[in-house]
């Protein structure tokens, strides 16, 4: 899959959602470097030297690209929480991971599914303002399609 054309990308106004890599405006991979252009800041892949600044509200729990247990969706479900409550309180809120397609998309598609959309809504709607390989995770669409509180119960369930 391509690297997406800008770092991040406005999906609703105030909710962003994007990377740490992106395909410069010279066809190379450029890296995606936050500093005070958001107030709120959520991460699910930390790499060094990618900030945010210090004086920024910043999140980060790492997530891998695949199955998730209970403990790792709790923390998915506490940072679309985050993302929703920084939304509605104004804020500029970026949620990235490495390309800004799929962990990312879980937590934007979630904290959208929380402000009233369908999750088929806030998937097209990722797919359209991000790029159309956003969510292409098929397992995580699933999760959003089944509802993230139902799998994070079914997976503590399991264990």
């Amino acid at each position: 899959m391509p690297a997406p054309d800008s770092p991040w990308s406005e999906i609703v106004p105030g909710l962003w959602m994007g990377g740490h890599e992106y395909k410069g405006r010279s066809g190379g991979l450029e890296f995606a470097v936050v500093h005070d252009e958001f107030d709120l800041v959520l991460t699910l892949l930390r790499l060094p030297g990618h900030g945010p600044d210090d004086d920024v509200e910043h999140h980060v729990w790492p997530i891998p690209d695949g199955p998730l247990d209970g403990t790792q969706l709790a923390g998915v479900l506490r940072l679309a929480r985050a993302a929703g409550e920084g939304l509605a309180q104004g804020r500029r809120v970026l949620v990235r991971c490495y390309h800004g397609y799929n962990r990312s998309g879980l937590v934007v598609a979630h904290a959208l599914i929380g402000a009233g959309h369908t999750a088929d809504e806030a998937i097209r709607l990722i797919r359209s303002r991000r790029s159309r390989w956003a969510l292409h995770n098929e397992l995580f669409v699933e999760y959003l399609k089944t509802g993230l509180d139902t799998v994070r119960l079914l997976e503590e369930l399991a264990e």
